[in-house]
């Protein structure tokens, strides 16, 4: 085996500039001095493999792994060599290989901290902790004086389970320490509370108290200190000391709800039990009386009150946040409307706040009040403002909110009183309450009006960028995307390429890539949102990646108990809404490629969209083209104003100009094994998110088109269990059993023993036909839009060539318009069904128009 050959000393003097060019990410002066070596030595190993490592730097990834190979064949035994190889491979997220290169390189070279290092970096990623551990092992005993090496061994043993080895291990380098550290040292007194932690995890808190007591004075997060002690006090029933350490961390801070909780469990008192209520509200007045400031105090007892002390409570807690104007007090009790009763009880605390002129002491100071609160983070301006108006002011919009919200929605009523209290409103530049009037016409189904009226909010203060946010998210409800798009652009990098949807990208900014999906889904543009759910899977892949930056940064700034919670939270990322929603939206998207595979040479644009539809599509398409050779433009023109550009900067842009903007190419591809690329999404949902009913439904579409027919059914099951009565539950159930009975002749004789145990013993009834259990099944539910729907989906699959079967589907649809639990949003998705039925375009027009006579306002209810 070759070994790498040895340079001379101006070469070998060359080679460390190499590397040192790596490391300071100047990549084109490593190149060049690469070059300079290579070309009186062409054959040196170490010298082609630094080279292919910066080519992968700048994104030339199948170069650098030719040359790597090239680099391995001249230089087998160079740890080098295999080192690179293993970065090249970590690169492109390979980590099995890159975990046999580093393995290789380390046998060549055990010494080698460097590749040590990144061998546990790579293991901690993995979440091979048995591997890490024995990896942080080798390196304590190579540089047992470093802090960082215990502390990563003790971190590795308790995330593999073993919390005694862990403890064991801080407490030997306590021991070993010659003289105490300074009480100034951060490392030190994090590394103390971190061992802290691990005792609590044992369950041994009588230890773990004792512990903290004793690291009290010395400790440098006070408050995390005091929340040990109070949780250890509490868990080991020592009541009054832990009622002593409660109350201390409340006057820290008195609207920290969990001290509130803490304080309750300490004192013995239960919210069950309604004989501790009076005790209850005599602890929360204490607490409300020691400032006039506090909130928390004074709202926690409506989570508790009922009847006629809930009332009273609600009456007095209203009028005072009335009084002083604060526009966030819905936001504040409207958990409260989950419990019908105490629904009605401030609605009329409010109606009766309405009709009295004004509540106020007529003192001085009264007549110079501030309206300064906040509404969803946004923060309302000062005025002087009547006492009077004030009240009326408040209550009106608390009243808007009231009707508007969906627990208790009279959008006629709502109307009325946000007019009321714009009308009021003094501050031409307070767009609060002109927001919530566009969030009225929002829920009437209007999302064109919407749309306008947040973007006149918007106007109203054109430095927040809160309702510039807002107001771009009702644009892509309205599907306006390049507006919205430029909507954010007002705040965004002027420089950035791809223009602000490229700084959108670049700054992971999910909530606004996620909406842009999802508007160019309903618009059935299928290529541009799968293009965006892809760009939601790789924000979720690059906060993955982000881990690596951690592994070493946390142990060498001392943050260890952060960096525990961040590798735990890290490990359920994937049940982040966000990505449930574009995960989900994706999977739609992959199994209409897989029942339509001619949607892919389609230009992705389902069938069946109106006329108008279709206008909007091409001159979205045209202006997003338009908007596309703009920035490209100006692009060049930056570039070329620039006298000596930077090279950095020229990679850059190249990395990051997007080749396929409107997502056809990507498309294409995606069509040709669009299941496999389903499970992609899929897989982290049934993993992580188990109890998530619309991930086991989905779970089900895709294994049922791939004929895995037990996972299928594992997540019919699952769906089953968590919602028995879900409509989807019905539609599944008899296509299972369907699926089933065309492929008996092939069908392993277990997987149908399986089946006939689990399924059609106990879900569909083998004596009826499936025409039959369909029919009973709307039979039953011909009250609910969403049973209705599933039950005409199902009519559809087993008739799909019938025309008095499609006739008989689009009347059950038509007949659900009438119902009184009917929403706009059921009438859309009633929409969809029809197009997927392919039906008579009368049928569609006769939906419609009487979907319109019952929301007239509803611009959402188009043709989809």
């Amino acid at each position: 085996m070759a070994t790498s050959q040895q340079l001379p000393s101006k070469e070998q003097a060359l080679f460390r500039h190499v590397v040192q060019n790596y490391e300071s990410k100047q990549y084109k002066k490593g190149l060049k001095a690469a070059d300079q070596i290579l070309r009186k030595n062409p054959n040196h190993g170490d010298t082609q493999a630094m080279k292919a490592l910066i080519l992968s730097s700048q994104n030339k990834s199948e170069e650098a792994f030719e040359l790597c190979k090239v680099a391995l064949k001249n230089a087998m035994k160079s740890q080098v060599c295999w080192h690179v190889y293993g970065l090249l491979y970590r690169g492109q997220r390979n980590y099995e290989e890159a975990l046999k290169a580093y393995r290789f390189a380390l046998r060549l070279d055990p010494d080698s901290a460097q590749i040590q290092r990144d061998l546990a970096m790579l293991q901690v990623q993995m979440r091979d902790y048995d591997g890490y551990v024995q990896s942080r092992q080798t390196i304590l005993q190579a540089r047992p004086q470093s802090r960082q090496n215990w502390t990563a061994l003790a971190i590795g043993l308790q995330l593999s389970g073993d919390l005694a080895g862990a403890e064991d291990v801080l407490h030997r380098f306590e021991e070993s320490l010659r003289e105490p550290p300074n009480r100034k040292d951060l490392e030190h007194a994090e590394a103390v509370l971190y061992k802290n932690t691990i005792i609590a995890e044992r369950g041994e808190y009588e230890r773990a108290l004792e512990h903290v007591n004793s690291v009290l004075k010395s400790a440098l997060d006070k408050t995390a200190v005091m929340e040990m002690q109070a949780e250890y006090l509490l868990k080991l029933e020592r009541k009054e000391d832990a009622v002593k350490a409660y109350t201390k961390l409340l006057k820290r801070n008195p609207e920290r709800r969990d001290y509130y909780a803490g304080l309750e469990k300490a004192s013995g008192l239960d919210r069950s039990n309604s004989g501790d209520h009076e005790k209850l509200g005599q602890l929360y007045h204490g607490w409300a009386e020691q400032s006039e400031r506090t909130d928390a105090p004074r709202r926690i007892p409506l989570d508790f009150k009922a009847g006629d002390a809930f009332k009273q409570h609600a009456d007095k807690y209203l009028r005072r946040l009335f009084k002083k104007g604060i526009p966030s007090t819905f936001a504040n009790i409207k958990q409260l409307y989950a419990d019908p009763e105490k629904k009605a009880a401030i609605l009329e605390v409010a109606e009766t706040c309405l009709s009295e002129e004004t509540q106020l002491n007529g003192d001085a100071e009264s007549h110079e009040t501030q309206t300064n609160g906040s509404v969803n983070g946004v923060q309302t301006k000062k005025s002087k403002t009547d006492p009077a108006t004030t009240w009326q002011l408040s209550v009106n919009y608390f009243l808007a909110q009231h009707y508007d919200y969906h627990l208790s929605r009279d959008l006629t009523k709502a109307r009325e009183r946000i007019d009321r209290a714009i009308e009021l409103n003094p501050s031409k530049t307070d767009y609060t309450f002109h927001m919530t009037g566009a969030r009225i016409h929002k829920h009437a189904g209007n999302v064109a009006e919407a749309s306008k009226a947040m973007n006149e909010a918007r106007e109203m203060d054109l430095k927040d960028r809160y309702i510039n946010t807002k107001c771009a998210k009702y644009q892509l409800r309205n599907h306006q995307n390049s507006d919205a798009i430029s909507t954010m652009g007002l705040f965004t990098r002027k420089e950035a390429v791809g223009g602000p949807l490229g700084d959108l990208l670049d700054m992971q900014c999910v909530w606004f890539v996620t909406e842009d999906g999802e508007s160019y889904l309903r618009q059935n543009n299928l290529a541009l949102a799968l293009k965006r759910f892809k760009s939601v899977y790789d924000i979720f892949i690059a906060w993955e990646e982000d881990q690596f930056d951690f592994h070493s940064f946390s142990l060498r700034k001392g943050m260890i108990r952060t960096y525990v919670d961040m590798i735990r939270w890290e490990d359920r990322l994937r049940e982040h809404p966000f990505f449930t929603r574009a995960a989900l939206s994706a999977i739609r998207i992959y199994c209409l490629l897989f029942d339509r595979p001619a949607l892919a040479k389609k230009g992705a644009q389902l069938n069946g969209e109106s006329a108008e539809n279709a206008a909007e599509r091409k001159k979205a398409a045209k202006k997003a083209k338009k908007d596309a050779e703009k920035a490209e433009a100006e692009r060049k023109l930056a570039a070329a104003k620039k006298a000596n550009p930077k090279a950095a900067d020229e990679e850059e842009t190249a990395k990051k100009e997007d080749r396929d903007p409107q997502g056809t190419e990507a498309f294409k591809t995606a069509g040709e094994k669009p299941l496999e690329e389903a499970m992609k999404y899929l897989l982290p949902l049934l993993e992580l998110s188990p109890n998530n009913i619309d991930g086991q439904i989905a779970g089900f579409e895709v294994y049922i088109r791939r004929r895995k027919y037990l996972p299928a059914l594992k997540c019919l099951l699952a769906t089953r269990r968590l919602q028995p009565d879900h409509p989807q539950s019905h539609y599944q159930s008899l296509r299972f059993r369907r699926a089933l009975e065309e492929d008996k002749t092939t069908l392993d004789p277990k997987v149908n023993a399986v089946i006939q145990d689990n399924f059609i013993s106990q879900i569909a009834d083998p004596e009826k036909s499936l025409e039959t259990l369909n029919e009973e099944f709307l039979f039953a539910h011909w009250h609910s839009p969403k049973h209705v729907q599933a039950g005409v989906r199902l009519l559809e699959l087993l008739h799909p060539e019938l025309k008095p079967a499609k006739e008989k589907a689009t009347k059950h649809l038509i007949q659900t318009l009438g119902e009184k639990g009917t929403t706009i949003e059921d009438a859309v998705e009633g929409l969809r069904v029809l197009r997927e039925l392919e039906g008579s375009k009368q049928g569609r027009e006769e939906y419609l128009k009487k979907a319109k006579e019952r929301w007239p306002e509803a611009t959402i209810l188009r043709e989809i």
